[in-house]
């Protein structure tokens, strides 16, 4: 049985979190910009820190599970901890952040490196390509990290 909690947690994190779609900590001019569509590598390293405590909260913490199309939390209490999927959000939540290695669609071309831009388009292909590569990763091949 597939447990689809985790890549639910993960997508809706990695949409929230994108700095510049919703907030961007730090903005370029304030401390806290909304919707401005541009990033830094200063506020991806801060929005990648909240999606890390977010998602081990959710994942760990609480314990999200979605299996059967029955959503329930919490877990064995003998059960150990399992860091991949929290590890495996993070590093792709940094990599996949549109603007700071690549964006595809770019502003002004079809695929643009380290712009700091972003722009809708860009920000649901780079979503559809943290969901693939995450359901393929923890869904698929079941990748798990424990930890006592």
């Amino acid at each position: 049985m597939s447990d689809w909690g985790p890549v639910f947690v993960a997508v809706v994190l990695f949409i929230l979190l994108t700095p510049g779609l919703l907030i961007q900590v730090p903005g370029h001019g304030r401390f806290m910009e909304f919707g401005n569509f541009k990033t830094s590598g200063l506020s991806i390293l801060v929005h990648s820190l909240l999606y890390f405590a977010l998602i081990c909260v959710f994942l760990l913490a609480i314990g999200v599970h979605i299996a059967n199309m029955f959503c329930f939390l919490g877990k064995a209490s003998n059960q150990m901890a399992d860091w991949g999927p929290v590890l495996i959000g993070v590093v792709l939540f940094v990599l996949l952040s549109p603007g700071l290695l690549f964006q595809i669609p770019g502003n002004n071309r079809q695929l643009e490196f380290g712009s700091m831009k972003t722009n809708g388009k860009a920000i649901a292909i780079h979503t559809l390509l943290f969901f693939a590569l995450y359901a393929i990763l923890i869904v698929a091949v079941h990748i798990h990290i424990y930890t006592g």
